[in-house]
């Protein structure tokens, strides 16, 4: 079952200029940076608020590093943007089996590793409204040490 929104992935083009815009206008810290190879993104994990569960809530922002990447794509057609929502989940793949069998087109056969290690898949976006959907499972939800996808 989800959760929560774990985090809105927002698209752009430099990433230390669009963090120090979140940083320097509205406070918000970067908790988490690294870069997602089989993604082709630099990213940064801002955090926005935080639950007594270990839960969290996050804007993930994404900077292509190569142009043949699914984000440097989708930032040539559309811009800067919101990219995509992200739904926590306990388990990521009961949940995608679950909409699975609703109709709604799963984009990765098995959960693929996201940011800090959490598991992720997308649903298809004309099966969602026009809204690229993730679904993330912390690496441990525990802990609260887990991590969010892109």
């Amino acid at each position: 079952m989800l959760t929560r929104i774990d985090h809105i992935g927002i698209a752009c083009f430099d990433l230390d200029r669009t963090v120090e815009f979140y940083r320097a206008t509205y406070g918000f810290e970067v908790h988490h940076t690294e870069t997602n190879e089989e993604q082709g993104v630099r990213e940064a994990m801002l955090r926005i608020s935080g639950t007594s569960d270990g839960g969290a809530s996050y804007l993930q922002l994404l900077e292509p590093v190569r142009e043949d990447s699914p984000v440097a794509k989708w930032l040539a057609k559309n811009g800067e943007g919101v990219h995509h929502i992200a739904f926590g989940t306990a388990d990521v793949d009961a949940d995608a089996a679950a909409v699975r069998d609703k109709g709604v087109r799963v984009l990765y056969d098995e959960p693929r590793t996201g940011s800090m290690g959490s598991r992720i898949t997308f649903l298809h976006p004309k099966d969602c409204h026009g809204v690229l959907t993730e679904l993330v499972t912390a690496r441990d939800p525990e802990s609260g040490t887990g991590g969010h996808g892109h």
